[in-house]
């Protein structure tokens, strides 16, 4: 049975910044903590979450730096990241499952570093040094507040798009709109994830880790090797493939990658 969105959660965090979160399905039971990355919020994984019914409910967190959460607030890093994940787990007891995209997966997997987790599974997830060739552009388009240059520099410089793909999604003006908007804390995070080397080892107290890879990113740059990079920091780690897709299954492919998390939930 498909989900539907309950309720609107919200917790204060440090540095006088809060989180949201939108919770479907049975908003006091436990279940699967989603962490969305970069130029991505809750809204754009609505449909996966209706997708989800192997957990009674789902938690699709808004992190810090996108509306209606508050600001990255100075002292921003990787590191606060991972202690405000550690702050929603806790007002979610009972967890029985923590999912990451991208820059959300390497979060999760740090999160299982810290406390022991029943399940981890991550999307794609990047690590250092993943767009770092990028920063002294992002930098640059920050400097200006030029939003335009930081949804090309994204998706044409990390993401691999050509002109005509950038703009085809300019054609779309409430999408670019999104993108723009979304593109706010992209600096910043992409600072914060090349700041500091990561562990030897990567969610080393998960029960249970699976890692999820788009089949036209196998093997290639940046995100199949990124994943490769990741991979070999985690132990017993089931590896999963999603036919025909690439990193942004949550927009293209919802129900496809809805059935597969479903499967990794009723295979524990």
């Amino acid at each position: 049975m498909e989900q539907t969105i309950q309720n609107q959660r919200k917790w204060s965090v440090s540095g006088g910044s809060w989180v949201t979160a939108d919770v479907y399905g049975e908003p006091d039971a436990a279940g699967l903590v989603v962490v969305p990355g970069a130029m991505s919020d809750a809204h754009a994984w609505r449909h996966v979450a209706t997708a989800l019914d192997a957990w009674p409910s789902v938690t699709v967190v808004n992190r810090r730096g996108r509306t209606p959460s508050g600001p990255l607030t100075g002292g921003y890093s990787l590191r606060t990241e991972v202690e405000d994940l550690g702050l929603i787990l806790d007002k979610c007891p009972g967890t029985q499952a923590l999912f990451g995209w991208s820059y959300g997966g390497l979060i999760a997997l740090l999160a299982a570093n810290d406390r022991p987790l029943r399940q981890v599974i991550a999307y794609e997830p990047v690590m250092r040094p993943f767009g770092s060739h990028v920063l002294p552009d992002l930098q640059a388009a920050e400097e200006r507040a030029d939003r335009e240059a930081t949804v090309e520099i994204v998706n044409q410089k990390i993401a691999g798009l050509d002109a005509a793909q950038v703009e085809t999604l300019r054609a779309d003006p409430q999408g670019w709109a999104d993108l723009r908007r979304l593109s706010r804390p992209a600096y910043a995070e992409l600072v914060a994830l090349n700041a500091a080397p990561p562990p030897d080892e990567l969610a080393r107290r998960a029960d249970r880790v699976d890692l999820i890879i788009g089949q036209c990113n196998h093997g290639t740059a940046p995100y199949g090797t990124s994943f490769d990079d990741v991979r070999r920091r985690v132990t017993r780690a089931g590896i999963h493939v999603l036919p025909g897709q690439g990193h942004l299954a949550h927009l293209q492919a919802p129900a496809e990658l809805g059935r597969l998390l479903n499967g990794l939930a009723t295979a524990r």
